[in-house]
């Protein structure tokens, strides 16, 4: 049988509180981070994804504190990403209890870093996150929380970073982030087919429909989402026995 299809929440962390936005801004209080993790690994969730989208230097520090009263609340791997630059930050939040790390403007940047934490921890510790949007140029990346486009192209940099030993992508399409509208599933299907690696979906979940698309038309292996399951319109577990009756390999 295939690999189970997992599903995802996202925690954007801000000063300690979980926010929510729409195409990356007007950002929306959703709750306790660890609250709100604890709930989801009860809930059935497969993984965690928690970021830090103002890592400024003080905010690391409370974000790394938040990472360890997760590790110590919930029994879920669970991935961190945010302000992210050198070993040493990796190092840092391993060592406060996360499983993984996501990163991404610090990659495009720097892309010998996907190298260096692999080396050092791993590939499976190595989860490069990328957010892109539909241009007329094609799917361009772009830094700093989707506020500055690159030269980039997704899929030229998605293989790249998978020969560098990335064990994962993270695909945010910016043009669908928080519309509810579904996935960018062409997008995720030429990257699963081009890719060795899995492939994570994010941007877009409005409906349960929108994640049987992500796995069978966007072919998948993860998908991830926030307000849909921050504001309980879609039940993971609901989620979970749904796709089933789909033909969707996941686990309850």
């Amino acid at each position: 049988m295939a690999l189970a299809k997992r599903i995802i929440p996202c925690l954007d962390v801000k000063n300690g509180q979980t926010v929510k936005g729409t195409n990356f801004v007007n950002l929306l209080q959703a709750g306790d981070p660890v609250g709100l993790g604890k709930a989801y690994s009860r809930q059935g969730a497969d993984e965690l994804v928690y970021l830090d989208i103002t890592a400024s230097h003080e905010g690391r520090r409370t974000f790394t504190e938040m990472v360890q009263r997760v590790a110590a609340e919930i029994s879920i791997p669970f991935t961190v990403g945010g302000g992210i630059h050198e070993l040493a930050d990796v190092e840092r939040l391993l060592d406060a209890g996360a499983d993984k790390v996501s990163i991404n403007s610090a990659a495009l940047r720097n892309p010998d870093l996907i190298d260096e934490i692999t080396r050092h921890f791993g590939s499976q510790v190595c989860v490069v996150a990328i957010d892109a949007k539909e241009t007329e140029q094609g799917w361009i990346c772009y830094l700093n929380g989707g506020r500055i486009p690159t030269e980039r192209n997704l899929f030229d940099w998605a293989r790249e970073a998978c020969g560098r030993g990335a064990g994962e992508i993270l695909f945010t399409s910016m043009n669908h982030d928080g519309v509810k509208n579904g996935y960018a599933n062409t997008a995720l299907a030429r990257l699963a087919d081009e890719l060795s690696i899995p492939v994570i979906a994010s941007g877009g979940a409005g409906c349960k429909e929108h994640f049987r698309d992500a796995f069978l038309k966007g072919k998948s292996d993860a998908a991830l989402a926030a307000s849909v399951f921050h504001f309980n319109e879609i039940p993971i577990p609901e989620l979970k026995q749904w796709l089933r009756t789909e033909g969707i390999n996941v686990r309850i």
